[in-house]
């Protein structure tokens, strides 16, 4: 009998080389190309702004050598007449490394994303860095629990059973911490649905104050007195909130009186002059000014214009200029600003009238 045709453990010799060289052949294959593929896209990936191509070349690069060694085994094993049980365990210890490979290559996906979100959010809305991070942590410890259901499946565990008690078992944490998990999701809302930012100047009912901290239970205000306000993430979202941080313009309102002496020329005037001093002022839009009404002891005239800018110590300072010119003017006109009064009439008393 010639050497190759020898048989050890139901296969020839030359069906072990056979297999031997699919395994090295395939293992070689799939590590030469991932490595070739992973520095090719490496290289490809800092001369382009996608995400995709970065991915793919971080994913490559954690394929694991002992994982891949058990895929070109159980490759190499079907061109041999292995015993059922051999071939069950190959199949088996195929599946599971397939299931952890994939597990890897889930888990850095996720890693990925995570660390791209929190390197662009750290300069603006640093505070939602630490929520992303626990949210993807806690996606990765989903992904695991699937890898571990799926390879205790494949060594015969009764995994519906073990879910169900997982999941009766969940039901009552759950309850248990449902106020604890509403905060949660609505850090998660929050994180997604941006209705503020960190720093931000937010009114929330009778409290106000700038956005300081989001975190995983709380958001954090400093109010204008000093202190931290602390509110519940799902009081926060359960809540009618104004945001002045995203202010793009500021309407302002003021009303003058004048006094009912007051020539009807001059009352007319009055708007324009109004117009005039708004136009002035650089970070003013004039809107509208009319006379509005008669007052008990005024002539009341109301002007709306618009602050450019923002800020409020800008529309104060507009306000303040917008005051002082105003009063000028109307002094310069000899128009009399109106104050509470009253004018008292009297007559002389006529004989036979007694004094009441």
């Amino acid at each position: 009998m010639e050497l190759w045709e020898r048989v050890y453990f139901g296969n020839s010799l030359g069906d072990w080389l056979v297999a031997a060289a699919v395994l090295v052949g395939t293992l070689g294959a799939i590590w030469v190309v991932m490595r070739i593929l992973a520095s090719r896209l490496a290289a490809f990936a800092h001369r382009t702004e996608t995400d995709l191509d970065d991915l793919l070349a971080q994913l490559l690069s954690r394929a694991k050598l002992l994982l891949l060694f058990v895929i070109a085994l159980f490759a190499a094993s079907l061109t041999l007449a292995l015993a059922p049980l051999a071939e069950l365990l190959l199949r088996r210890a195929a599946l599971i490394a397939l299931a952890l490979q994939a597990g890897v290559w889930a888990g850095a996906a996720i890693s990925f994303y995570v660390e791209r979100y929190c390197r662009k959010a750290s300069a603006e809305d640093a505070a939602t860095v630490t929520t992303v991070t626990a949210l993807g942590f806690a996606a990765r410890i989903v992904v695991w629990l699937l890898v571990v259901l799926l390879v205790l499946d494949n060594f015969g565990v009764q995994v519906t059973a073990l879910v169900t008690g997982l999941g009766i078992g969940g039901i009552a944490v759950a309850l248990a911490l449902q106020s604890i998990l509403g905060d949660l999701f609505a850090a998660l809302a929050i994180v997604l649905d941006k209705p503020f930012a960190i720093g931000d100047y937010v009114t929330l009912g009778d409290y106000q104050g700038n956005v300081e901290f989001v975190g995983l239970k709380t958001t954090r205000l400093r109010s204008l007195t000093g202190e931290q306000l602390i509110v519940s993430n799902s009081d926060m979202l359960s809540s009618r909130i104004r945001n002045y941080g995203r202010l793009h313009e500021r309407r302002m309102r003021f009303t003058v009186g004048v006094t009912y002496d007051t020539p009807r020329e001059k009352l007319e005037a009055i708007p324009g002059m109004f117009r005039e001093i708004v136009d002035a002022q650089e970070d003013a839009r004039f809107d509208r000014s009319h006379l509005r009404e008669f007052g008990d002891f005024s002539i009341d005239f109301e002007t709306v214009y618009y602050v450019t800018r923002p800020e409020y110590a800008v529309a104060l300072d507009v306000q303040q200029a917008i005051n002082l010119e105003l009063h000028r003017r109307l002094e310069e006109s000899r128009i009399e600003f109106a104050y509470p009064t009253q004018l008292v009439y009297t007559r002389p008393m006529e004989s036979g009238e007694t004094a009441s």
